[in-house]
């Protein structure tokens, strides 16, 4: 089965129809890196269907985007500057129920696509597929189609028939989406008083995440924790593993 043949499941219903602006769909690029968003917007502006109508590199700026532009896609990568891109999917979600959300990310699938579709994105494309795939995943998330890779969309299968849970296997799916990004933040070398900052939480509730986390990972002292989450980030959390 090709790759363009992904998952079949459906939102319940298409996009709306392309707004005003020469009758092009609208799109949000996310994305922390300036050449990668930068590069981004010139591949979908290439499609006579699409226009790219803002860029954001971390939540806050991608809220404001969104709200001034109400695009028809946003485009998100999992990684941003503070507050996730899960996190991201979320607030606009419950902004918008209409708008279609793509992610695009360096990330494992297996560790960040349910959680991403949980959230409320139609598709989960990693970014190494993304030259070859890319403008296909959207026109299908703008169709109303899930997308997502052969093997997740087969995993996600296996769940909705025999009832079991897609997992990756590895201590750290275990972990909420809150905790998720406490731990990248401290694979990022992060305080809990910087991480409370930026995911506006106080240093009580980012300490009781770390040990939530801790009892997850089976990991004993705080800087044993500090060194499996740098390590983890190093290999996958900053997209340095590939698979």
């Amino acid at each position: 089965m090709r790759a363009s043949q992904k998952a079949k499941t459906t939102n319940p219903s298409p996009a709306k129809l392309p707004g005003s602006s020469g009758g092009k769909y609208q799109v949000l690029v996310v994305d922390d890196h300036p050449i990668v968003r930068h590069g981004l917007s010139k591949l979908l502006n290439q499609d006579p269907k699409l226009n790219v109508c803002a860029e954001a590199e971390d939540y806050d700026s991608a809220l404001k985007a969104f709200e001034k532009t109400r695009p028809d896609i946003a485009v998100i990568d999992i990684s941003l500057k503070g507050r996730d891109g899960i996190d991201l999917i979320k607030t606009i979600r419950s902004e918008d129920k209409e708008v279609r959300i793509l992610v695009l990310s360096m990330h494992d699938e297996t560790l960040y696509a349910e959680r991403a579709l949980r959230a409320g994105a139609s598709g989960y494309m990693r970014k190494q597929k993304a030259n070859r795939f890319l403008m296909e995943a959207i026109h299908k998330v703008l169709g109303g189609e899930i997308y997502v890779s052969e093997n997740m969309g087969a995993r996600m299968l296996q769940q909705f028939v025999g009832g079991e849970p897609v997992v990756s296997g590895t201590p750290v799916s275990r972990l909420t989406d809150r905790e998720m990004e406490v731990f990248q933040l401290l694979g990022q070398g992060k305080a809990s008083t910087q991480i409370a900052a930026e995911l506006g939480l106080s240093v009580k509730t980012v300490e009781a995440h770390r040990a939530h986390i801790r009892r997850k990972l089976h990991v004993e002292t705080g800087n044993e924790l500090i060194i499996y989450a740098i390590r983890w980030f190093e290999s996958e959390g900053a997209g340095g593993k590939s698979k």
